[in-house]
């Protein structure tokens, strides 16, 4: 099966059958992930993860929700904020909420919330785990501290809660979020049709994921394009992120 980016899916790999010649998965030596804490800062060069909070509320407001800002809320689940008291209550609830760990992404430089995000979908004895509800403010869109930010959170999921699989998903008509998955090293699963309906519409949800297989080759291609030494003195890149499998039919086991 091929995805709408030209990834080749192969069939899950197996080592063994048992003794009705059925082929098995692969072993698995698993005792769980560890839960994102909700009071963990994740710090990088340019951008800091914060664990969101009141403090963030002005920053966010003024960062997402001008009225130009507009097409970043289409594929969120929320309207665009009108007033503080709708950021606030956006953010409130990200923080309140047992199942999800919503993060500020705040810019070094300044101090200042420049957008969000959030892991979510967390299922720590399965080892699988979701980034989503990301919104990233206009000095934050396709900069070098928005690709930090992105891989921050997967360094934590990885190295440091022991997750085996990180997803992504997003509405199949976000043509933008469909590209940063693939950008980012995300391998396309598929595509749940009327999978969801929101703001009174339907949701086509495309599937994108990395497996703890895949994840050496995608975190040493984070880091080679993160490094200082990938930008000129104006800050522009000399070589694209290369995250994505080299052939089309690659995918590990």
């Amino acid at each position: 099966m091929t995805g709408p980016v030209g990834v080749r899916l192969s069939a899950t790999r197996t080592r063994a059958t048992n003794d009705h010649g059925q082929p098995l998965g692969r072993p698995v030596e698993w005792s769980g992930a560890t839960a994102p804490a909700k009071d963990v800062v994740l710090e990088g060069a340019g951008v800091r993860l914060e664990p969101i909070g009141p403090q963030h509320v002005d920053d966010l407001l003024r960062a997402l929700c001008r009225l130009d800002d507009e097409p970043l809320w289409t594929y969120l689940t929320w309207e665009r904020p009108r007033s503080r008291d709708e950021m606030a209550a956006i953010v409130e609830d990200g923080a309140a909420d047992p199942g999800r760990v919503m993060y500020a992404i705040v810019a070094r430089e300044t101090g200042r919330a420049v957008g969000l995000c959030s892991l979510m979908r967390i299922d720590p004895a399965m080892g699988s785990i979701e980034v989503g509800q990301i919104a990233f403010g206009r000095q934050l869109q396709r900069s070098r501290a928005a690709t930090e930010a992105m891989a921050l959170l997967a360094r934590h999921v990885f190295d440091g809660l022991g997750y085996r699989r990180y997803e992504w998903k997003c509405d199949s008509l976000n043509a933008a979020s469909r590209r940063a998955a693939i950008r980012l090293g995300f391998i396309w699963e598929g595509r749940f049709r009327n999978a969801l309906v929101y703001k009174g519409r339907n949701r086509d949800t495309d599937w994108f994921s990395i497996t703890d297989g895949e994840w050496p080759r995608v975190r040493a291609a984070l880091d080679a394009w993160l490094d200082d030494g990938n930008f000129d003195d104006a800050g522009r890149q000399r070589a694209r992120l290369a995250a994505r499998p080299s052939a089309p039919d690659q995918q590990e086991a």
